[in-house]
């Protein structure tokens, strides 16, 4: 759908100066949002395409930038980093079979589970109009994570010319968050309808507390954002790709973050594949 040409490598060449970790931006797979496999053509161009990655590295000179990011995971208590219903339990590592495991020890390795395998999946695209530099944003991102879910994201940062007069065409408002939700029909504003229809949707209807915490929860996004200074949150000029670019990663990850900075500011529309943790989960669809 997308051409594999200079949109995709802007996106990852906006990476590489922070981070050489495992996350990727490619081409649009066919079919529908709920299909995360990507055609094996386009991810052996992916492996060739920058650096080769590795794993918790940080480029030099951008170690501030990712402990700036990073500071989001302590102001949220790690909020946007596990899947519903994330739990760790101790097994056989002989009945595993060679299974990824996040640890092994004397013979007994620890399994990473979650809920979500047990709950609805949207078939069609969820749309999400939204800026990287708000906290009312970033609560409705970490409920994308934690569910697990696939959405596309059109960023609308201030002074944006690209998504923003879009999303006003579609709700009336220049007033963000904004959630288009395809398989439904649901178009909604405020945060925490957001959140609140997306649980109750694509979950099991229980929000956790760390996203249903009122004004506590506004004020902590808003602190997790505050060492960025609003980074993402206003326009840049920049060539619009023929179709949306596709990104795995998870709200929680400083590396993300500043990623999702750049195509934010570029007004570069993306499909987010949620890569939360069970780790097993993660480096099964990346493969």
């Amino acid at each position: 759908m997308l051409a594999k040409t200079t949109p995709v490598r802007a996106a990852q060449s906006a990476a590489r100066p922070a981070t050489r970790t495992a996350l990727r931006v490619s081409a649009m797979a066919s079919g529908s949002a709920s299909q995360r496999q990507v055609p094996l053509a386009v991810a052996a161009e992916l492996k060739n395409a920058g650096p080769e990655p590795k794993r918790f590295t940080v480029a030099d000179g951008q170690l501030l930038t990712i402990a700036s990011a990073a500071f989001a995971a302590l102001a949220r208590f790690g909020t946007g980093g596990f899947a519903a219903g994330y739990k760790t339990e101790f097994v056989d590592a002989a009945t595993e079979g060679g299974k990824y495991s996040v640890m092994t020890t004397g013979g007994r390795a620890v399994k990473e589970t979650s809920k979500v395998g047990t709950f609805k999946r949207p078939v069609k695209p969820i749309e999400l109009y939204e800026f990287q530099g708000c906290p009312f944003c970033r609560k409705v991102r970490e409920a994308v994570s934690i569910l697990d879910l696939d959405v596309t994201v059109y960023p609308t940062p201030r002074d944006g010319k690209v998504w923003r007069p879009k999303a006003v065409e579609l709700g009336g408002k220049a007033q963000f968050p904004f959630l288009v939700d395809n398989n439904t029909g649901k178009q909604m504003y405020e945060s925490d309808a957001i959140i609140s229809y997306l649980f109750n949707e694509y979950g099991d209807g229980q929000v956790p507390l760390a996203l249903r915490l009122g004004a506590a929860t506004t004020i902590t996004c808003g602190l997790a954002l505050a060492p960025r200074v609003g980074k993402g949150s206003r326009a840049k000029p920049s060539k619009q790709p023929a179709e949306p670019l596709v990104m795995w990663g998870y709200e929680l990850s400083p590396f993300v973050v500043v990623v999702k900075e750049t195509l934010s500011q570029l007004e570069l529309p993306y499909k987010q594949v949620s890569m939360s943790m069970p780790t097993a989960t993660r480096i099964a669809e990346c493969q």
